[in-house]
């Protein structure tokens, strides 16, 4: 009814308060949009993920005459996740035949893979294993002299969100993917701006046909929008924030950026703690390699788990995982993106999903350990955890799982003393001629992440430290060579406070005058402290220092018979410098680092500088030689064969706390350590303890002998053991030792046809 006026009243959206409400609505709307847009663009452009970054370990190189054993490399092709068929006829599979014991046959089929050196193509080849030696190589598709194995990944660097990913750009998808993935989530992500309605209305009359939710008609665009930017929450309020935020998100990025980015953090399985985000993480996880060695059926099936990774695992539910993967096949044969042959060959493949995953969360706790120690010196935690690295090791996975089962073997044995029950071990194994770390365990529980005994356990080492003592005297050449003559008698030192020092042989016995290459043979401990008293302890912790040992040493003379303390690594690092001839070579254990797109940051090439004459060395190696032969390591000779040379030296501490031993083939340097966390008795000597665990690895890896190059000032002649003096060498108690300059001849003891020169016998018999 009108008023009296006559007048009609205003539309309510006209009325002042409308207009005001209206208003603050359309600001409200618009400051929310704005705050939309910046979470969208600042995410968008910033660090989109916290990348972990990637540890490898070495390259396997298959080339003739390679010392290699084929037990273990079908160890290390399990731990790859290779598949055992009658033909290698696929990627990441092997054949195998055993003829004899010694005679193997392989044929490998690997994946294309980086490692340190570059881009490797994929490749299958041949060969045999005769003897532990590599033979009849020979490539199926292209003949090469040497072929590679990808590198196992043992572990990696991770973000607290605990996400695995590998990063892939988006010129590096390969096309097939694209096309998969395009067919079958989203056919018009091309042409829409984020949201398409007519998918919407599309999805919403399938699922109301079929009485349920059988498709969806969200873009590829708000599927991101939705993981990358929003909680799980079903509301219309999130899902009004999801097609905003899909519509900024086209408004300012590209399709190939959009996609780039989807493609890399869709979810697609979870492996114990850690999420798989992304296609490339997904590639090595279920098929073990990159993503651009997939086949079409392999890239069909990681598109198939998009729309449910956990309800679509082909580990848990093959038969489901299969059907989904033949719908999305067969989606791209109905686009025309597949033709009718690849379309049958594609649907007739098996899964063909690897039994062992490869993303193993760090299986090998001591070796990542001195891997992060390294990383930290260079690289912040931040960007270890974040950037993306990658970063490729030395460590042998061959080596080291011989390390592990010798370890897991042999300790039960030696508990079975009395009251040895529950002893510690520590080993490091390097390469010979590098210093590259190749092994490491740091407890008897190879794969426990605790304390790092390797790296962290500082115990006396014994004997160990005399091979510094005996360098020493042969670095004087006028004063002392390996048949000196020097005194094993009892002795005594009274020190100002009225302390008394009484060093004892460890069978309490004597031996008069030694020559000096036996006495450091047999460890005797009244001879060496006697000759480093001569020398001076300044004079032995100089030659330690110029080793690699460097904190601070003991300045008592107790340091001659091993007092000092040093961790495994320590003493790894001091015997190095004497197995490279000399050389100091710091130990290490990462090759090389590559950013997230495979550019290389850094190198820790090879590095080595001659601190030691190689004349003393070789006469000091000589001995150390004798030590395995006739000494303390004797026994190792019971178990490895005679034609190996071997180098080593045995230290045993006070009342048997500690066992170690350290020795070196021309392969490999490993030392062993046994001992107590509460530092009590173990009752084993170096040679009773971590010799024979010691012996035990060195036999299960194959190696080559020790050679010793002798340095032109160095010759060989026959000594009498008795009395040090030149002999001949038919004489009964005579030994054949390298000089370095000329011998003196005037207190020649003759022995029936008098003097006779061997100068290079010794090196010719090596």
């Amino acid at each position: 009814m009108n008023d009296a006026s006559g007048s009609r009243p205003r539309p309510l959206l006209l009325r002042p308060t409308s207009l005001k409400v209206l208003s603050v609505l359309i600001l409200v709307f618009s400051v929310w949009c704005i705050y939309l847009d910046a979470q969208v663009r600042h995410k968008f452009e910033g660090k989109r993920w916290a990348l972990p970054a990637q540890v490898f370990a070495r390259t396997l190189e298959i080339y003739d005459d390679k010392a290699l054993n084929a037990d273990n490399l079908l160890s290390e092709l399990t731990m790859l996740g290779y598949t055992h068929l009658p033909e290698a006829s696929q990627a990441n599979s092997y054949a195998y035949r055993k003829f004899s014991d010694s005679r193997h046959r392989f044929e490998l089929n690997v994946p294309a893979h980086q490692s340190a050196d570059g881009y490797h193509k994929a490749s299958r080849f041949k060969f045999e294993i005769n003897n532990d030696l590599v033979s009849k190589l020979q490539g199926i598709e292209s003949n090469q002299a040497l072929y590679t194995v990808e590198p196992l990944k043992i572990g990696g660097i991770y973000p607290k969100s605990k996400e695995e990913r590998v990063f892939i750009p988006y010129d590096s998808i390969p096309t097939a993917l694209i096309a998969s993935l395009l067919v079958t989530e989203d056919r018009d992500f091309n042409h829409h701006y984020g949201i398409a309605p007519l998918s919407i209305a599309r999805a919403a009359w399938a699922n109301l046909m079929a009485g349920r939710v059988v498709q969806g008609g969200s873009t590829l665009t708000q599927q991101l929008v939705k993981n990358f930017y929003l909680s799980r929450e079903r509301s219309i309020s999130r899902k009004v924030n999801e097609a905003l935020m899909a519509l900024m998100l086209e408004a300012h990025y590209d399709k190939p950026s959009i996609l780039e980015t989807y493609m890399n953090d869709v979810f697609l399985g979870q492996s114990g703690s850690l999420a798989i985000h992304g296609f490339g993480a997904a590639s090595f996880y279920y098929f073990g390699k990159d993503l651009s060695a997939c086949s079409i059926s392999e890239y069909a099936l990681l598109v198939a788990m998009v729309k449910g990774a956990s309800y679509y695992n082909p580990r848990r539910f093959p038969e489901r995982a299969l059907k989904r993967r033949n719908l999305v096949l067969s989606l791209l044969k109905n686009e025309g993106v597949l033709e009718n042959d690849a379309y049958q060959a594609a649907i007739n493949e098996p899964l063909s999903i690897i039994d062992k995953p490869k993303l193993i969360t760090n299986p090998f706790p001591a070796f990542m350990d001195m891997v992060k120690r390294q990383l930290e010196k260079d690289y912040r935690e931040d960007d270890l955890r974040t950037e993306g690295l990658k970063v490729y090791t030395s460590l042998d996975p061959q080596v080291q799982y011989q390390l592990e089962s010798t370890i897991s073997s042999r300790l039960p044995t030696l508990e079975q003393a009395p009251q040895n029950e529950e002893l510690q071990v520590a080993a490091v194994v390097t390469s010979t001629g590098t210093g590259e770390v190749v092994g490491m365990i740091g407890d008897r529980r190879a794969r426990y992440r605790g304390f790092n005994r390797a790296l962290d356990a500082k115990r006396q080492i014994g004997s160990l430290i005399k091979p510094a003592i005996y360098l020493s005297a042969l670095e004087k050449p006028e004063t002392y060579h390996l048949a000196s003559m020097i005194s094993d008698e009892a002795f005594g030192l009274e020190f100002e406070n009225g302390q008394t020092w009484e060093p004892r042989n460890f069978d309490n016995q004597t031996h008069a005058q030694v020559p000096l290459y036996l006495a450091l043979a047999k460890s005797y401990n009244l001879a060496s402290a006697r000759l480093g008293l001569a020398l001076g302890i300044d004079t032995v912790h100089e030659t330690l220092e110029r080793l690699g040992i460097k904190q601070d040493l003991n300045p008592y003379p107790s340091l001659f018979l091993g007092s000092q303390t040093l961790s495994p690594i320590d003493v790894t690092q001091l015997y190095q410098t004497i197995a490279s001839n000399g050389f100091s070579i710091p130990l290490r254990a990462i090759r090389e680092v590559s950013n997230a797109h495979g550019e290389t940051l850094s190198r820790y090439p090879f590095k080595l500088d001659q601190v030691i004459s190689p004349e003393a060395i070789c006469l000091l190696q000589d001995a150390l030689i004798k030590t395995m032969q006739i000494g303390t390591g004797r026994s190792a000779y019971r178990s490895l064969p005679e034609q190996l040379l071997v180098a080593g030296k045995t230290g045993t501490t006070n009342d048997n706390r500690d066992s170690w031993f350290t020795g070196y083939s021309g392969n490999y340097l490993a030392t062993f350590w046994i001992g107590r966390d509460d530092n009590q008795e173990t009752h084993l000597t170096g040679s009773s303890g971590a010799l024979q665990l010691w012996t035990e690895f060195m036999k299960r890896v194959p190696q080559y002998s020790l050679t010793l190059d002798a340095p032109k000032d160095i010759g060989y002649y026959w000594f009498d053991n008795s009395s040090g003096k030149l002999t001949d060498e038919r004489c009964k108690n005579a030994s054949a030792l390298p000089i370095w300059g000329e011998p003196d001849r005037s207190n020649f003891q003759a022995c029936e046809q008098g003097f006779s020169s061997v100068k290079g016998w010794l090196k010719s018999w090596f």
